[in-house]
């Protein structure tokens, strides 16, 4: 997984034989420089994009294989024993409402440097099927955190923030979910830009100031906030030039970025209480686990429900958009559906991804690696 982030590749070993999933092992192989400017370039018009995308594309099936090896590195285990690998892609464009979403990543180039069969284009059937394409690991988090009796909402705080609402039963009412807004993309856009590093580590200067309530009022009139689910967005929406956009001009950075993580928290509760009413409990997965400012300012706002990290309930809060893909790797092998139609507003459900074989002849179809992992 490479998510909105645009930090780099996160990849587990999941062994899905039992009923709960157990990861194996997880590795992290973060973007060099020139190919995290490339890819925020991409999310916006310019010039030769097909060839710069093609190239970006390249660089990132490097970049998942390193990841691969490194995982099983790391698990003691051979490639012979993989079923698939599960690769989500880096989102460069979503424009469902326009009928597409664009990913790159190469996967056929993927197969070949790794020799292992490549599920891949995962969003795409879902809005061909007139869904979002998004969020996907809805369908992952019902397998694996729901709990009878005890209605729960997983946020993932990753560049953008999105919800899966666990009603108490999962036969008496839908599995529901969409993106809330930004978590970290604008975030980590304006540590960039003020402090020269690429994040805000544990969220302590934005804690060190207090947010611009005419700024934050603004920022909460954007009209995708109040928009109904089915939902999805991205960097096309959230991005430096819709922060700009909001900016008088003067205001102290610091203030600013205290006001960003306000308008992460804030548009999390206010579409948690619209939309996901009476959960007890928010499990919380993504990089926005470690902002210690933003998890305690959740906190606050969700009570009385209990926020905490998803490793509380098995998966650690950085593997489980990884495990998520592997899942739907896995469902799109055995013809299972991976998507919820409750959930992106498809017409149904949908078988999602597209296959690409390793080698050739009888032994490389997925069959045969029937007993492996994802």
């Amino acid at each position: 997984m490479s998510g909105t982030s645009l930090d780099g590749v996160d990849a587990v070993l999941a062994d899905f034989a039992a009923p709960s999933p157990r990861i194996l092992a997880h590795a992290h192989v973060a973007f060099e420089a020139e190919l995290r400017r490339e890819l925020h370039s991409l999310n916006a018009a310019g010039e030769n994009e097909i060839e710069r995308a093609a190239l970006a594309g390249n660089g990132l099936a490097r970049c998942y294989a390193s990841a691969v090896t490194k995982v099983l590195a790391a698990a003691r285990r051979p490639a012979a024993e993989v079923r698939a690998i599960g690769c989500h892609g880096q989102t460069v464009r979503h424009h469902p409402q326009r009928g597409y979403t664009v990913q790159i990543g190469n996967a056929a180039l993927l197969a070949e440097l790794t020799g292992l069969h490549v599920v891949a284009d995962f969003r795409s059937r879902d809005v061909a099927a007139g869904g979002q394409g998004a969020p996907l690991a809805p369908a992952f988090h019902a397998s694996v955190f729901a709990a009878p009796g005890e209605a729960r909402i997983v946020l993932n705080l990753g560049g953008i923030a999105n919800l899966t609402y666990l009603p108490e039963s999962l036969r008496n009412a839908a599995v529901t979910g969409f993106d809330s807004g930004p978590a970290n993309c604008l975030l980590d856009l304006w540590a960039a830009r003020h402090l020269g590093s690429d994040f805000d580590a544990q969220g302590r200067w934005a804690a060190g100031a207090r947010p611009l309530q005419a700024l934050l009022e603004g920022m909460l009139r954007e009209p995708y906030f109040a928009a109904p689910p089915p939902k999805s967005t991205g960097r096309d929406l959230f991005n430096g030039a819709w922060l700009d956009g909001m900016l008088a001009g003067g205001e102290e950075p610091q203030a600013v970025q205290a006001t960003l993580l306000e308008l992460t928290a804030a548009s999390v509760a206010n579409a948690a209480a619209r939309h996901c009413g009476g959960a007890r409990r928010v499990i919380v997965c993504g990089g926005g686990v470690r902002n210690d400012a933003l998890m305690r300012r959740l906190a606050e706002l969700m009570a009385p429900a209990e926020v905490e990290s998803s490793a509380r309930h098995g998966i650690e809060p950085g593997m489980v958009e990884a495990a998520a893909f592997a899942w739907l790797a896995k469902q799109a092998l055995e013809g299972l559906p991976g998507n919820l139609s409750s959930v992106t507003g498809a017409s149904g459900p949908r078988i999602l991804g597209a296959l690409y074989r390793a080698g050739v002849g009888a032994d490389s179809t997925p069959q045969a690696r029937e007993s492996g992992h994802a």
